[in-house]
């Protein structure tokens, strides 16, 4: 098994976009071994200031995969990208 991704969703309160890409990430629990910190963008001046609306933001491992609009397979692939899914 490989070492587990660390996955970051930049979100904020009342997004239903974050909502639903928080949900696609969670679908992927039995094929990664991932773990999941969400990071409200309004608790942070800078952060708010650099995301604004183009949020959700989604970084895996440290590098961002992936902002706005986003499904599960789409998560899927960055994932897959980093060579750590279950079965490596």
């Amino acid at each position: 098994m490989g070492t587990t991704i660390e996955v970051v969703l930049y979100t904020r309160s009342g997004c239903h976009l974050c909502e639903e890409v928080r949900g696609a990430i969670e679908l992927l629990k039995g094929d990664f071994d991932f773990t999941l910190r969400e990071v409200d963008i309004d608790s942070d001046p800078a952060l708010r200031e650099r995301y604004r609306l183009e949020i959700p933001v989604v970084f895996l491992n440290g590098e961002e995969a992936a902002r706005g609009r986003i499904d599960s397979e789409r998560i899927r692939r960055a994932m897959e990208g980093t060579g750590r899914n279950r079965e490596s």
